[in-house]
C-alpha cells in the first residue's frame, strides 16, 4: 500500500481488513477488493476498481517475495498496489467506529433512563398491518419511547438481533454522542476530522478568492481564449505537424512528416504492383475488394509519367495500409499487415498508431479511439498530397468506417474548408459528399464542438 497524504512512521500500528466482492462468478467483479486500514487518528480506504484506481496495476505486474531463512528458498506471490485515501467525509470511520459506538450511543438518546437502562430488542420485524402481532417493546423502554424511536428511524437491526441497535442518525448528533460518551480514540478521530473540515473550508475560500482575482485581472474573454488554446493543443497531439507560416499548401503538412525518406524508399518494392496494374487486374481487385474505395478510384488515374506514377503508387499503397490497419482492434501478430509489408513500415505503425495496454498477463498493442483519430488525420493529410490538396471526405469516411461528424471534426482540426460536392458516380451517397480543401490562409483552429444539437422537427 501507499498513502496519499504522507508516509507511515509506525507500520506496526496499522490494522488492515480486506473485503472482496461476493459475486465470485462475475469475470470482473470477482477480482474487486477494498482494503481498509485504521490508525489512531484516521481511517484509510483503497480499492482496485473504479475511476480513481492506480494505472500502474494495469501496465505492469507486481510480486512479493517471502524468504524462508531456514531453507533459503523464496516464494513469490502476485501483488497489487493500493492507494490509501483518508476517509474524511461523513461522521464515521468506516464500519468499526460505528460498531464500537452502538452501546455508548443508545443511552444518549434516553437521558431520563440513565446509563443502566440499555434497551434490548428481541424482535424487530416491522408490522406491515396484515394481522401480524405488534412489535414487542424492548426491556427498559416505554411504548412511547419505542414508538418515537421507530418513527424517527433511529434504527433497527436485522431480524434476530438480540442486543444492539443499528443507530442511523445525523452526523451532528453522532459527533455530540462521541464528545460525551466516545472513547479516546474516537474523540481523536473526531478532532482530526473537524480540523480537516476547517482546512477544506479555508482552501475553498482561498481558491474562490484567487479565481475571482484572476477573472478581474485577465477578463472572462481572455480566459475563454486560453481554454480554447489548451483544447487546440490537446487536439494537435494527434495531428501531423502543422506549419502555419507556410507559403504554399504542400508545405502546411510536409510530406516528410507523413513518410520519412527511409520509409518512402522502403515502399518501392510493394508499390510496384500497384504502379503496373492493368485495367483487367483493377476490375478484378474491385470485385474482390482487395483495396479501399479511395485507392481503387485513384488507381484509374495513374499518371503516364513513370516517376509521378511510382510516387502516387507508393502513397496509395501506404494509405491503403493505414486504412486496413485502422480496422484492427488488438494487435496480436508481430507483422499484422502481412509479410509483404516492409519492416520499417510495420515498426512505424506499431510505434506511432497504437497504444500499449496490459491484459491477461501480457502487454498488447491496442488501436484505441484516439489512435484511430490519429490514423484518420494522417490518411486525410496523405490524401491531400495525392489529390492536389482537395479530397472527398465521404469516401474516406466510408473506408475508415467512421461517422460523418467524426471525420468532419478531424478535417476541421486539420484546418480544412469543408463544402458540399457531388461524389464519384457509382459510390454510396454520391449526392451528399463532403469535400475537404486545404488552402491559404488557414482558418482559425477550433476545438471540436462535442455533441451537436438535434434539429427541431415540426
Amino acid at each position: 500500500v501507499r498513502f496519499a497524504n504522507g508516509r507511515l512512521q509506525r507500520p506496526d500500528a496499522l490494522r488492515f481488513t480486506v473485503y472482496r466482492n461476493r459475486d465470485a462468478a462475475h469475470p470482473r467483479k470477482r477480482h474487486r477488493r477494498i482494503l481498509v486500514s485504521e490508525t489512531e487518528r484516521l481511517c484509510y480506504v483503497g480499492h482496485n476498481f473504479g475511476s480513481e484506481v492506480l494505472k500502474c496495476n494495469s501496465l505492469c505486474r507486481y510480486f512479493v517475495g517471502v524468504l524462508d531463512k531456514n531453507s533459503g528458498e523464496m516464494d513469490v506471490y502476485n501483488a497489487e498496489i493500493f492507494n490509501m485515501q483518508p476517509l474524511l467525509s461523513g461522521g464515521r470511520c468506516w464500519g468499526s467506529q460505528l460498531l464500537n459506538c452502538f452501546v455508548l450511543l443508545i443511552p444518549a438518546l434516553f437521558p431520563q433512563r440513565g446509563v443502566r437502562m440499555i434497551p434490548s430488542l428481541l424482535h424487530t420485524e416491522r408490522d406491515s398491518g396484515r394481522g401480524k402481532p405488534a412489535r414487542p417493546v424492548p426491556a427498559g423502554l416505554s411504548r412511547e419511547d419505542f414508538s418515537f424511536l421507530w418513527n424517527e428511524q433511529w434504527g433497527l437491526c436485522s431480524l434476530g438481533c438480540t442486543g444492539c441497535f443499528n443507530v442511523c442518525f445525523s452526523h451532528v448528533q453522532m459527533d455530540l454522542c462521541i464528545e460525551a460518551f466516545g472513547t479516546s480514540k474516537q474523540k481523536r478521530a473526531l478532532s482530526s476530522r473537524r480540523m480537516n473540515a476547517v482546512g477544506n473550508d479555508i482552501v475553498s475560500t482561498a481558491v474562490t478568492k484567487a479565481a475571482a482575482n484572476v477573472i478581474d485581472a485577465k477578463g472572462v474573454t481572455a480566459l475563454m481564449q486560453d481554454m480554447a488554446q489548451d483544447d487546440v493543443q490537446n487536439i494537435s497531439a494527434f495531428l501531423p505537424p502543422c506549419h502555419e507560416d507556410a507559403d504554399r499548401p504542400e508545405h502546411v503538412y510536409k510530406f516528410d512528416d507523413i513518410l520519412s525518406p527511409a520509409e518512402y524508399e522502403a515502399l518501392r518494392v510493394p508499390a510496384a504492383a500497384l504502379a503496373s496494374v492493368t485495367t483487367e487486374e483493377l476490375a478484378k481487385r474491385a470485385e474482390e475488394r482487395s483495396h479501399c474505395s479511395f485507392v481503387l478510384e485513384e488507381l484509374k488515374f495513374l499518371p503516364a509519367d513513370e516517376k509521378r506514377r511510382d510516387h502516387k503508387a507508393r502513397c496509395l499503397w501506404f494509405l491503403d495500409t493505414l486504412i486496413r490497419f485502422s480496422h484492427l482492434k488488438v494487435i496480436k501478430k508481430k507483422h499484422p499487415m502481412g509479410p509483404e509489408c516492409p519492416h520499417v513500415i510495420s515498426r512505424k505503425l506499431m510505434k506511432n498508431f497504437t497504444s500499449l495496454t496490459y491484459n491477461n498477463g501480457s502487454i498488447q498493442n491496442l488501436i484505441s479511439a484516439s489512435m484511430k483519430a490519429k490514423i484518420t488525420a494522417y490518411v486525410i493529410a496523405l490524401a491531400l498530397h495525392i489529390n492536389n490538396f482537395q479530397t472527398d471526405l465521404t469516401v474516406l469516411q466510408n473506408d475508415l468506417k467512421l461517422t460523418e461528424s467524426r471525420i468532419l471534426d478531424i478535417a476541421k482540426a486539420l484546418r480544412l474548408k469543408v463544402s458540399k460536392a457531388k461524389g464519384v458516380p457509382g459510390l454510396e451517397n454520391d449526392q451528399n459528399h463532403k469535400l475537404g480543401t486545404l488552402s491559404l490562409p488557414l482558418p482559425a483552429q477550433k476545438a471540436p464542438e462535442g455533441q451537436r444539437k438535434r434539429k427541431k422537427m415540426n
